[in-house]
């Protein structure tokens, strides 16, 4: 068959056996950076949420996103995931509803104004 590699069993073991290695390294390496890095700088950050919503966005609203988060961590050196930033965003404009009702940038934009 065109393409088709055969292999013996014993070369099919020694393949094995190389990944098994690899994996092994990885493994010791893993495990040795995290002894090397204090326990409070190997933690995320990150929050466990018990709610979820799902929010559609055009490529461009992911794009500005992206790009948002690429300058929060290589301009202001904040390395935050996407769902932070929607997060406080969020926060953001409901605190400016609270504040301003009928005034606050949310309603304004919902207008058309």
């Amino acid at each position: 068959m065109p393409g088709h590699v055969s292999t013996t069993a014993g070369e099919a073991d020694e393949a094995h056996e190389a990944d098994d290695e690899v994996a092994g390294d990885a493994a010791e390496l893993t495990a040795s950076v995290r002894r090397l890095r204090p326990a409070a700088a190997r933690t995320s950050g990150r929050e466990r949420h018990d709610e979820k919503i799902t929010v559609y966005v055009s490529p461009e609203e992911l794009m500005d996103l992206e790009r948002a988060r690429l300058t929060l961590r290589g301009e202001h050196g904040l390395a935050v995931d996407r769902g932070r930033i929607v997060r406080e965003a969020l926060a953001v404009v409901l605190a400016d509803l609270d504040d301003k009702g009928d005034a606050s940038i949310l309603v304004r934009r919902l207008y058309g104004r």
